[in-house]
């Protein structure tokens, strides 16, 4: 089968299209025949070689996140036959034709969606919804704060937290992207200045925020703990400001704040099951009728994935860089 190969660590001209085995399929797993896929911060660490695939994944082949159809299953497997349309997420592989998963991972595609659109969903909605939902525990009419709105992560928490009823603020560093948010459930759009918290606070008149979904870390830490209501929970999902910062520990103690870091790719399969159950469960129905949907910012050929990843770099997409066979 064809993969992108990534030769060495370096930057996006070390990715190749090479020929590479196919997979071999286990009693309990599927083999998804891939039509689409979707770029993360992930892929460009783990092809920089700052960020390896986990135990049990492929090292050189990035990728997290897939659509396709089964094109054969496992001997014990219930749930899916050849034919089905599937997406999920996976610890690596996905930017090849073929790709091996567990059955409980992968979800049904809603009907309506195109496998571009598919492609574009398990990372961004199945992080957002854990960290909104089970993290957060976002209730009805509370207010969130999500940092980094406009990436793909962010359009989905913004949008989940809408169908939850919640008032949605939401952070960017650009005026461009900041424009274009309302549309995905932010009421109010804020300029990631130094002055964010401040402005967080006015527009809260003061009572702040119940919960934060925070992709950029760093610095905004000190603004997180300023904004949060008493009780409030961060959930710390993106390191893109850096992994250190100042804490006020006394805020923390009066506040009686919660600050919960998450990650997706490394958690057990167990743990990688229960977040597939509960978004089926809870925001998957938000999925197929509409209610959400993913953000796309361009749907390119795999063969262009140097360039995708080029382009990721930049920072100038709002929503997911898809790639297509």
């Amino acid at each position: 089968m064809r993969a992108i190969v990534i030769a060495r660590p370096g930057g996006p001209d070390v990715l190749e299209l090479r020929n590479v085995p196919e997979p071999e399929v286990p009693d309990n797993s599927i083999l998804v025949s891939v039509e689409a896929t979707a770029l993360n911060r992930a892929d460009l660490m783990q092809r920089r070689g700052l960020y390896p695939a986990p135990a049990g994944s492929p090292q050189d082949i990035p990728g997290l996140e897939y659509a396709g159809t089964v094109a054969a299953v496992g001997e014990k497997v219930t749930r899916w036959r050849p034919g089905d349309r599937v997406m999920g997420l996976v610890g690596g592989g996905a930017c090849a034709e073929y790709i091996v998963t567990h059955e409980a991972e992968a979800m049904p595609i809603p009907a309506a969606l195109s496998s571009e659109q598919a492609a574009a969903v398990p990372e961004a909605f199945l992080t957002a919804h854990d960290a909104l939902f089970t993290l957060v525990d976002l209730q009805p009419n509370q207010h969130v704060l999500i940092h980094a709105v406009a990436s793909g992560v962010g359009t989905a928490a913004a949008q989940l937290a809408r169908a939850q009823g919640a008032v949605v603020y939401g952070t960017s560093r650009s005026p461009d992207k900041l424009a274009r948010v309302g549309q995905y459930g932010v009421t109010h759009a804020i300029a990631a200045t130094d002055d964010w918290a401040a402005e967080v606070l006015r527009l809260s008149d003061g009572a702040g925020v119940h919960g934060i979904v925070d992709l950029v870390g760093g610095d905004y830490l000190r603004g997180n703990v300023q904004v949060l209501a008493s009780r409030g929970r961060l959930a710390l999902v993106g390191l893109l400001a850096g992994r250190s910062a100042e804490l006020d520990l006394n805020a923390v103690l009066r506040k009686r704040l919660h600050i919960i870091g998450t990650v997706m790719r490394a958690r057990p399969l167990d743990e990688k099951i229960e977040v597939v159950r509960r978004f089926m469960e809870h925001g998957y129905a938000w999925l197929a009728n509409g209610t959400v949907a993913p953000v796309i910012d361009r749907v390119m050929p795999m063969t262009d994935a140097a360039a995708a990843h080029a382009f990721m770099e930049t920072n100038a997409n709002t929503g997911k860089i898809v790639l297509r066979w």
